[in-house]
C-alpha cells in the first residue's frame, strides 16, 4: 500500500471524480476569463499596456510558482484538504479583486487566484490517481478530468462576456467566488480524504527557491515584452537563473527533496513532461492570443471570439471524453505523439489570414486542433500520474502542469513579441502579418514536441523490452 484514506465522509468514486473535474473546471474557467473582457475590464481599473499584459499572465505565475510545492502538500497533508483550501482561497482572491478597483490590487490577487488554483489541479489528479486503479476506470477517468480543463477554456470567456454584456465584468468573479464556495463544501462533504502512506515532508528552502525563480522567470517574461534591454528584465531574469540553479542544488541535498530529481533521466516523466510544455507553448499560447487579434485586427467582438475560442475548447471536451475508446493497446504516449503532431496540423491551418477573413476562415483549423488538444489532455494526467512512484499523485500532477503553464507563459510571450513585431504596413496589417507569423512558429512547436514525445516512448519501450530479455536470462 501507498496511499491510505482517513476517516470521513465516504463519496462513491463517481461522485470524487464530479468534485475533482468540476474544481479543475473551475481554475480554468479563471484563468481564462479576462479573455473577452480585457478591454472592459483594464478600461475600469485604468491599465496601460503593461497593466493589460499584467491581467492576462498574472495568474500564470500564482499557478506556475506554486504548482510543484502544491502536489507534495497534498500528497503529504491530505488531498481533499488541499483542494478545499485551495477553492476557498480562489474565492477569496476573486472577491478582494473586484471590491477593490486598482490594477495592481487585481493583479495580486490574480496571483492570489493562480496559487489556489494550483491546490486544486495538482490535489485533485492525486485524488482520482488514489480513487481509481490504474487501467481502463483510471483511463476514462483521467478523460473526464481531461475534458474538464478543455470545459473551462470555453466556459471562461463565454461567462464573462455574457455576465458583461449583461451587468458588469464584476459578475464573472462573483460567480466564480460563489461556485468555488459551494464545490468546497461539497468536497468536504463527499470526497474521503487520502495521503501518502509515505510522506518525504515538506522541503521548505526547496519549495522557496522553486517559486522564486519560477515567479521572477515569469514576472521577466511578462515585463520583457515592453522591452528585452530594460534593468528590471535583466535583473528578473538573472534572479531566476540564480534561484533555479540552487533550487536544483539543494534538491541534490535534501532528504525530503519536492522533486526526485532522478525522474529526469525516466522517459516516461520526460515524454509526459515536453508534451505538457508543448501544449501549453503551441496551442494555449496562440489561443490566449487569439481573443485579442480577433478584436483589433478583424474587429470581431467579445462575444464572437469567445465563441470562436469555443469551438476550439468545446471540441477538445468531446474528444477528451471519447478518448477512452481508444484501444489499451495505443500507449497514453503514442496518444500524446499523435495528439500534438495534430494540433501542429490545425494551427498550421490558421496561418494565411488577411482582412476580408471571418470566422469561417478560422473553423476548419481550430476544429482540427481541438480534437487533437483533447487527445492530449485526456492522456496527460493519466501519463503524469504513471510516471512518478505510486502515492505521489500529486507530485507528478503538480510537475506535469507547472510543465502546462512554463510552456504557456514562454509560448504567449514568442507570440506577443512576434505579434507586436512592428512591420512596413499599417497597425492591422502588422498585426495580421504578425499573427500569420505566430501561428506557424506555434505548430513548429507542437510539431517538434510529438516528434521527442514520440522519440521518448520508443527508448522507453526498448528499455523496457531489454529488461524482459535480461530477467528470461
Amino acid at each position: 500500500m501507498t496511499a491510505r484514506s482517513d476517516a470521513g465522509p465516504v463519496g462513491s468514486p463517481r461522485t470524487t471524480l464530479a468534485v475533482s473535474a468540476l474544481g479543475t473546471l473551475l481554475v480554468l474557467v479563471a484563468f481564462t476569463a479576462p479573455l473577452s473582457t480585457l478591454n472592459v475590464t483594464a478600461t475600469a481599473l485604468d491599465a496601460d499596456v503593461s497593466g493589460r499584459t499584467w491581467i492576462l499572465s498574472s495568474m500564470s505565475i500564482g499557478l506556475a510558482a506554486a504548482l510543484l510545492s502544491a502536489g507534495t502538500i497534498s500528497d503529504d497533508f491530505g488531498r481533499r484538504r488541499t483542494l478545499t483550501i485551495g477553492l476557498l482561497v480562489i474565492a477569496v482572491g476573486s472577491i478582494v479583486g473586484v471590491l477593490v478597483p486598482d490594477v495592481l490590487v487585481f493583479v495580486l490577487t490574480r496571483v492570489l487566484v493562480g496559487v489556489g488554483g494550483a491546490a486544486v489541479i495538482a490535489s485533485s489528479l492525486g485524488i482520482i490517481a488514489h480513487t481509481f486503479p490504474p487501467g481502463p476506470q483510471r483511463a476514462a477517468a483521467s478523460g473526464v478530468w481531461g475534458a474538464s480543463v478543455g470545459a473551462g477554456i470555453a466556459i471562461g470567456p463565454l461567462l464573462s462576456a455574457l455576465l458583461e454584456k449583461a451587468d458588469s465584468w464584476h459578475d464573472a468573479y462573483w460567480a466564480l467566488a460563489a461556485a468555488s464556495i459551494l464545490l468546497a463544501v461539497a468536497a468536504e462533504r463527499l470526497v474521503p480524504e487520502s495521503r501518502t502512506e509515505h510522506p518525504r515532508g515538506l522541503d521548505l528552502p526547496g519549495a522557496l527557491l522553486f517559486a522564486g525563480g519560477i515567479a521572477t522567470l515569469l514576472a521577466g517574461l511578462v515585463e520583457g515584452r515592453q522591452g528585452w534591454a530594460e534593468p528590471v528584465v535583466i535583473m528578473l531574469l538573472v534572479a531566476s537563473v540564480v534561484l533555479l540553479a540552487a533550487f536544483v542544488a539543494v534538491e541534490h541535498r535534501s532528504a525530503t527533496s519536492m522533486l526526485d530529481l532522478s525522474l529526469l533521466r525516466s522517459p516516461a516523466f520526460g515524454a509526459a513532461t515536453l508534451a505538457a510544455v508543448a501544449i501549453g507553448a503551441g496551442a494555449i499560447a496562440l489561443m490566449s492570443y487569439m481573443a485579442g487579434f480577433l478584436g483589433a485586427a478583424l474587429g470581431i467582438s467579445a462575444m464572437g471570439s469567445a465563441l470562436m475560442l469555443f469551438a476550439w475548447s468545446g471540441t477538445s471536451v468531446v474528444t477528451a471524453l471519447l478518448a477512452r475508446r481508444i484501444p489499451a493497446s495505443v500507449s497514453g504516449r503514442v496518444q500524446l505523439a499523435v495528439g500534438l503532431l495534430g494540433v501542429a496540423i490545425g494551427l498550421a491551418a490558421l496561418t494565411g489570414i488577411d482582412e476580408n477573413s471571418g470566422w469561417v476562415r478560422f473553423l476548419p483549423g481550430l476544429l482540427f486542433a481541438g480534437i487533437a488538444t483533447g487527445m492530449v489532455n485526456a492522456n496527460l494526467g493519466r501519463e503524469a500520474v504513471a510516471s512518478v512512484p505510486a502515492g505521489r499523485g500529486g507530485m507528478g500532477s503538480g510537475a506535469n502542469n507547472t510543465a502546462r503553464y512554463l510552456g504557456s507563459a514562454v509560448g504567449v510571450t514568442i507570440v506577443a513579441v512576434i505579434g507586436a513585431r512592428p512591420g512596413p504596413g499599417s497597425a492591422v496589417e502588422d498585426l495580421i502579418a504578425g499573427w500569420n507569423v505566430a501561428a506557424v512558429v506555434t505548430a513548429v512547436i507542437s510539431a517538434l514536441g510529438g516528434l521527442v514525445v514520440f522519440a521518448l516512448h520508443r527508448r522507453a519501450t526498448a528499455a523496457a523490452r531489454a529488461d524482459v530479455t535480461a530477467a528470461g536470462v
